[in-house]
């Protein structure tokens, strides 16, 4: 089959780097890990030689390249259909895919007012118009995913639903956005995920900061 190719970015900024990976990792999937940070203004002009779109994340298989996120998940899904990528159920699956698209589409105001950053100590900042009416669709969608399968995760078990929202986590965490406890919980399961666990630690461990990126 080859040997699956990632490249991504800097992991304590790149929110669409954590996706893909964490969905491979999560789910048992061998995949080889090219970091390339973002170390220049505008990005990093290697991006250029690997990504058609001169952006990251991007999954080499041999002679294939898939870019974008979601895209990235759904190939893998493709070529190891027993990972358990997606929930079991067809109409689970719809849903799933549903609020992923949502998520790669949508929340607009909380992505800009509130960039992904592992390593930011928690603290409130003030908020533009439109974050709150994301962050409530956002648990609408989590609590009623869980209201149906039970939980912990929205599917019951780790998904690539989870992981497309695992940089929402990251951003309702550091920013102080959550008080409510059945949301607060479903944020425990996932940072108590052995793969976010693991990309938190390398986070951590950067030595990277970039300006444009710390709200």
């Amino acid at each position: 089959m080859g040997n699956l190719v990632l490249f991504i970015g800097n992991k304590n900024y790149s929110s669409w780097s954590l996706r893909p990976w964490l969905a491979l990792e999560a789910c048992g999937i061998p995949f080889q890990e090219v970091v390339i940070p973002f170390d220049f203004p505008a990005g990093n002009p290697r991006f250029r030689e690997i990504s058609p779109t001169g952006r990251v994340p991007v999954l080499h298989h041999g002679d294939v390249r898939v870019w974008e996120s979601l895209a990235i998940i759904e190939y893998a899904a493709e070529l190891f259909p027993e990972a358990g990528l997606w929930p079991d159920d067809r109409e689970d699956r719809a849903r799933a895919r549903s609020y992923s698209m949502e998520m790669l589409s949508g929340f607009r105001a909380l992505r800009n007012a509130c960039p992904m950053n592992i390593r930011r100590p928690r603290k409130a900042i003030a908020l533009a118009d439109g974050v709150m009416a994301d962050v409530a669709r956002i648990e609408q969608i989590w609590q009623e995913a869980i209201a149906r399968s039970g939980g912990p995760f929205l599917f019951g078990r780790f998904t690539a639903a989870d992981a497309m929202f695992a940089p929402v986590v990251n951003r309702f965490e550091v920013y102080e956005l959550i008080t409510d406890p059945a949301t607060l919980r479903y944020m425990d399961a996932v940072k108590a995920h052995p793969a976010f666990r693991k990309w938190q630690e390398a986070a951590l461990a950067e030595p990277w900061i970039v300006p444009e990126d710390e709200a």
